[in-house]
């Protein structure tokens, strides 16, 4: 079947079954293009809540096909490609992280949203990069345990007074974004600004001129005078970029910065997906009453800024 052909049939489906397809920044540029909305974490988690449709397909990795399940109780929530999973989502698990707590009984968890449903059950609050450091300044307590990206962790604690107690993991992509990888490509595009997501290395922020979260870097590189990016973040995030700013250039920090996961999800099972209906997400009521506290809770804090 041609490309084309499978997009028709996506389309027919689509209606057929009541669906939308929600897709991250990071997935496949033609997997973007056939999507009703793309989107960075925070974006896809409020849209999913928005959503009247009766099925969610989502084209990204497990944990956002969770959220869309905990968030979306009454919606089927499908994901085309089960064994996609996030590297650092991984790195921490509900079992170790109570095992965390206990040696801080007076910290406050901050869970990132990219984590478990599990894990998400376990914390008091999530957050994405785009509110990280608001949720943890919205909190009471003095101490935050922040799971599971010591990276953005170490970000949070260099914009707060509180005191930020990191988890050992990281994005793999981002943690890969090294120095020298930023001043090589400086060399190259002298007149370029550098954008970074906080899930890169504190060194390598500090070489930004912006640090945003996805859907703030499209933000800011389109109400830049600048003409020319280099880009510090997974390289699907160039397709959205250069479709939103398409007059200027990016260039994508490292040819390292690339996500397997994020890119398993093809049309071939999105169209796969929506035929047979496949592979149903769900989440156990009693994690998902925790994790859905966790997730409320981060959308009232960015909702209330």
């Amino acid at each position: 079947m041609e490309q084309a052909e499978i997009i028709d049939r996506i389309k027919e489906l689509k209606e057929k079954r009541n669906a939308v397809i929600l897709a991250h920044y990071y997935s496949r540029p033609e997997v973007q293009d056939v999507a009703d909305f793309v989107g960075d974490s925070l974006g896809l988690s409020q849209e999913a809540v928005k959503q009247d449709a009766d099925v969610i397909v989502f084209c990204g990795v497990h944990f956002m096909g969770e959220s869309a399940a905990v968030l979306c109780p009454d919606k089927t929530v499908l994901m085309p490609e089960i064994d996609a999973s996030c590297p650092m989502a991984d790195m921490a698990d509900e079992k170790a992280l109570r095992e965390e707590k206990k040696k801080h009984p007076n910290a406050a968890v901050v869970c990132y949203v990219n984590s478990s449903a599990a894990v998400k059950a376990e914390s008091d609050i999530c957050c994405t990069s785009a509110n990280a450091v608001e949720v943890v300044n919205s909190l009471e307590a003095d101490e935050i345990l922040f799971v599971p990206d010591k990276n953005l962790a170490a970000y949070v604690a260099a914009h707060t007074d509180k005191k930020v107690i990191p988890w050992e993991g990281h994005c793999p992509c981002h943690h890969q974004i090294m120095k020298a990888d930023v001043l090589n490509m400086k060399k190259k595009h002298p007149e370029a600004k550098f954008i970074a997501h906080p899930e890169c290395r504190p060194e390598v922020l500090e070489l930004a001129d912006n640090v945003a979260s996805t859907r703030g870097m499209i933000v800011y590189a389109k109400e830049s005078d600048s003409q020319e990016f280099i880009v510090g973040t997974e390289c699907g995030l160039l397709h959205g970029l250069s479709k939103a700013s398409p007059d200027k250039k990016f260039y994508c920090v490292s040819g390292y910065a690339c996500c397997p996961s994020m890119k398993m999800v093809d049309l071939e099972n999105l169209l796969a997906s929506l035929e047979k209906m496949q592979t149903i997400i769900t989440v156990s009521e009693a994690v998902r009453a925790g994790a859905k506290q966790a997730l409320d809770r981060m959308l009232e804090v960015k909702l209330n800024k």
